[in-house]
Order: structure tokens, then C-alpha cells, then sequence
């Protein structure tokens, strides 16, 4: 029988049942989920859902956020069905009585709502991502890389990523080939070359040029769709491949 929430009741509140996934790899043979009737408003947050539940009804509810403000990117899961930042998805935009929690796919699962970034990291490292340089101006104290708003703009766009992970989650080609590198490295990797400080293009092209690199991009868009950031990460696949055919310089 579902647990009844501790929140004050009052005349502007809602209710909804929310499933949360359980399951600790250590001990549980399958995911399980567990209910809670919550008590809600317009504003109140998946995550603030969750974290009245650990507070009142179940402390070891293994839950990953950070900034609460859609910034640090550490709260996203599989709500509702899709990829989402808890913190940043309102419960009355979800227009659901139920809202189900689970943790996000192609990652290993730590702990209930809690995966491994591990590599998502990695593969991001893999791409370098910062300037490269081929001189010693960058170590100058008084050197500045001007640059107009047009070159700005080639790259801007996808300098706002957040880590968050959830294009990978999203990604059909992550879930059957675990050497992929991923939508979110892709893009960074275009947010690089794209920069006219950088003179890494070479380098980070001849990376990603394989099997399990860009080539393994079917571009099904999932990973734009989910991006809370709007970093379209599918979009700088394509461009990137511009570079990688000579189309683009």
C-alpha cells in the first residue's frame, strides 16, 4: 500500500503517486519499485518529490543531485519514460498521476536512482577537450584570442553543456556498442574544432575517425531531444562530419 507524504495539506496541493526504481546490484536480483502518494504543487520538482520521500518515509533512497538550478547537471534520470534533469521537470508539466523514477539507461547502476559516469568522463577526456595550441602565446599573461562574434558563434552553442549525461542515456547506439564514444564527446569535440583559437582539429578528428567513433552515429536525434541545455548534439555530429569529408576547413 502507498505511503501518504508528510507535507501540509493545502488547498492549492495535488497529488500523485510517484514509483521509485530500487536496486542495489550487490543484492537485488531484479528492480523493484517502491510508492509513495506525494502531495505537490505548481512548482514543486520531481527531485523535491524525491528527496520528501528520503526525508520522511525511506533514508537510504539512493539519490544523485548537486545544484538544484539545472547547472551541475548531476540529477538526471529516466522520468516518466524520457531522459530528464529531476531538479529541472515541474510534476504538473508532466500531466501524469503517476510519475515513475528510474535510473538512466547505458549506464551502470550504483545504486537505485545513482549510475556510474565513469564513461562518460572518459570518453570525454578522450576527445581533449580544451584549446591546443601549436605556439606560446596562450601561456602569456597578456595575450587575449580575439575573435569576432561570427566565429563565436560557429561554436557557442555547445560550449553549454552540462555533463548532465542525458544524450547518452537517450542514445540507441550506446545501449549496443559499449566502445562508442557518444553523442555527448562528439559534440565537445565539435565545440573544439569549431573554435578559430584552436589548433587541435587534426588531432581530435583523427580520434574519433573509427568504427566506434563518429562513423557509429545512425542519427536517430534522440540525443537532441533530451538535451536540457539545448546543445543539439546530433547537429554538431553532422557539422562535425563536414570536417571529417573535407567539406568543411
Amino acid at each position: 500500500m502507498a505511503q501518504e507524504s508528510s507535507l501540509a495539506e493545502k488547498n492549492t496541493m495535488k497529488k500523485i503517486t510517484l514509483r521509485i526504481a530500487r536496486f542495489n546490484p550487490a543484492n537485488d536480483d531484479a528492480k523493484k519499485f517502491m510508492e509513495f502518494n506525494i502531495s505537490y504543487e505548481k512548482w514543486t520538482t520531481v527531485l523535491e518529490a524525491i528527496l520528501d520521500v528520503k526525508q520522511h518515509f525511506d533514508h537510504s533512497i539512493a539519490v544523485r543531485y548537486s545544484c538544484r538550478q539545472a547547472t551541475c547537471g548531476s540529477c538526471g534520470m529516466i522520468i516518466n519514460g524520457k531522459p530528464r534533469l529531476a531538479c529541472f521537470t515541474k510534476i504538473s508539466e508532466l500531466n501524469s498521476n503517476v510519475v515513475t523514477v528510474e535510473p538512466m539507461n547505458n549506464f551502470p547502476i550504483i545504486r537505485d536512482l545513482a549510475v556510474k559516469f565513469e564513461r562518460l568522463f572518459d570518453t570525454h577526456h578522450k576527445v581533449k577537450p580544451y584549446l591546443i595550441r601549436d605556439d606560446t602565446e596562450i601561456s602569456s599573461s597578456t595575450k587575449e584570442f580575439l575573435q569576432t562574434p561570427e566565429e563565436l558563434e560557429q561554436y557557442i552553442q555547445f560550449s553549454n553543456c552540462i555533463k548532465c549525461g542525458l544524450c547518452n542515456s537517450a542514445c540507441p547506439t550506446m545501449a549496443t556498442d559499449s566502445s562508442f564514444v557518444g553523442p555527448q564527446a562528439l559534440a565537445q569535440a565539435y565545440r573544439y574544432v569549431a573554435d578559430s583559437r584552436d589548433k587541435g582539429k587534426d588531432e581530435r578528428l583523427k580520434i574519433i575517425d573509427n568504427s566506434h567513433g563518429i562513423w557509429r552515429c545512425h542519427f536517430a536525434g534522440s540525443c537532441s531531444q533530451v538535451c536540457p541545455k539545448g546543445v543539439d548534439p546530433a547537429m554538431g555530429i553532422q557539422l562535425l562530419r563536414g570536417y571529417m569529408l573535407g567539406f568543411r576547413s
